[in-house]
């Protein structure tokens, strides 16, 4: 079994179930092999969860890279939509997984700190650009508890009234 594979039902069973249900014992099952084949990836539940919060913060940045746009914050805006789009990222979870070890919890404030502030400068409208980066934010934490609210045409308009806000 693939680390991706563990790392995806450790988020399922977060996601379905919440932070008590994460147990190695239930990530094995559900990702249907032995605990040791858990162990052998995952030596305890906090590298799981160290795993888990690596690779959302590794998938945004990748997702960031793959974006066109003349700014920071219109990649991050469609970094965000592709992730809300395609159910990839799944921070909510993570996130609960993470909530009471602060250790744990750091490297996703990092990234936070990083995502929100980088660019902010070269902005044309530093504010409307804070804007955008704190909707993004919102929507993808909906999203997360509710994949379904919001329909394509919903996320199009959405994003073109972002688009607009940068524009002023």
């Amino acid at each position: 079994m693939r680390r991706d594979e563990l790392l995806d039902a450790a988020e399922d069973l977060l996601c379905d179930q919440g932070s008590a249900a994460l147990t190695l014992s239930a990530v094995a099952d559900r990702a249907g092999v032995s605990k040791g084949g858990l162990l052998y990836h995952f030596p305890s539940k906090e590298a799981l969860i160290k795993g888990m919060v690596e690779r959302l913060i590794d998938d945004f940045d990748q997702l960031m890279a793959a974006q066109s746009g003349a700014t920071y914050t219109e990649r991050y805006l469609a970094a965000t939509l592709e992730a809300v789009r395609s159910n990839r990222l799944r921070r909510w979870a993570v996130v609960t997984g993470a909530s009471g070890n602060m250790f744990l919890l750091a490297p996703i404030r990092e990234a936070m700190a990083r995502w929100h502030s980088e660019g902010l400068d070269d902005e044309p409208d530093r504010v409307a650009s804070q804007l955008v980066r704190l909707a993004c934010e919102g929507l993808w934490d909906v999203a997360s508890h509710d994949p379904d609210l919001n329909a394509e045409s919903d996320l199009r308009a959405l994003e073109d009234r972002c688009r607009a806000l940068l524009k002023r």
